[in-house]
């Protein structure tokens, strides 16, 4: 087992400090999360679009595009790629309504947040954006919560491309935060003639960043200068973000190549990152995360 220590995220330092000077008590309930990493290649290795995500996002201030889940999650989609059985075995989850809110909420997330959308009207096929205002207003209504997600493929004649996806890790919050998402990973490549956009009056900042950059410069202020945001400068990775987009970083670091990336089986052990403190200074403690991933192909486990 490896064990691993990562600063407290600094807008999460006041509720630890609470969690040590209160005592353990019961930990507020964790809502269901799915996040997705988009990953591209490029002549300097693996990049990912990351984004900011402001107000002390229990996915990080900068993390990858996700949210938590939402009723329209569990109603009737068409599907393409693997069915929920088998995505239910792949992430060793009996509850095959709660897979399928999942892998909705991640792709739903992801159109939301990016403009990036993992539909078609067939197995192969895959949509277009080829008028981006109509687009951008559609992301508008379904953030807003005006125009259900399963509403608008269904009026467009589209299903979900779920086979585009891989999942890649399973986190749920530490204890002590105010905020808990229990959240999915999942990566994607972007679809031909689709590139991300952030959504319009949200969107503050979403950039592509090559990954082993960003962990080469970890214990610099880089990437929180880049971001640009009050709660970002002069701040290294972990504290802006969580050891789970890290140690994801890190993982990308590793590929060589997305296909590499995307092919590995890996094991969903549930991560959860427990609170230390050392001389005054707080801590999440991780464990058992980095030889977690094989060189197997997820094709292989789904069948396909």
């Amino acid at each position: 087992m490896v064990r691993r220590l990562f600063d407290v995220p600094l807008h999460e330092v006041s509720a630890a400090e609470n969690w040590f000077a209160f005592g353990t008590r019961t930990p507020r309930a964790a809502r269901k999360a799915s996040s997705v990493t988009l990953v591209r290649d490029t002549s300097q290795g693996v990049e990912t679009y990351l984004t900011y995500r402001p107000g002390g996002s229990p996915l990080g201030n900068v993390a990858f595009p996700g949210g938590s889940h939402e009723a329209s999650d569990r109603a009737a989609y068409q599907w393409f790629g693997p069915s929920l059985s088998q995505w239910s075995k792949r992430m060793d989850v009996l509850d095959q309504q709660l897979v399928q809110a999942h892998i909705v909420c991640a792709i739903r997330e992801l159109f939301e947040e990016t403009g990036i959308l993992l539909a078609g009207t067939d197995e192969q096929s895959v949509i277009e954006m080829t008028d981006p205002e109509e687009w951008m207003t559609a992301r508008e209504s379904i953030a807003g919560q005006d125009l259900g997600f399963d509403e608008f493929l269904r009026r467009r004649g589209l299903g979900l491309r779920t086979d585009l996806l891989r999942p890649v890790a399973h986190w749920l919050s530490p204890n002590f935060a105010f905020r808990r998402f229990d959240t999915w990973y999942f990566a994607a490549t972007v679809p031909l003639r689709q590139e991300p956009t952030l959504l319009r009056g949200k969107g503050k900042w979403g950039r592509w960043c090559v990954a082993s950059q960003v962990i080469a410069k970890r214990n610099s202020s880089a990437l929180g200068d880049m971001v640009g945001q009050p709660n970002t400068v002069d701040m290294n990775l972990s504290q802006i973000t969580y050891p789970a987009v890290e140690i994801m970083l890190e993982r990308m670091t590793d590929a060589n190549g997305v296909v590499a990336y995307l092919s590995r089986v890996r094991s969903f052990d549930l991560q959860h990152p427990d609170l230390l403190v050392r001389d005054g200074t707080y801590y999440l403690e991780v464990i058992g995360t980095q030889k977690a991933d094989s060189a197997s192909s997820w094709q292989a486990t789904a069948g396909h």
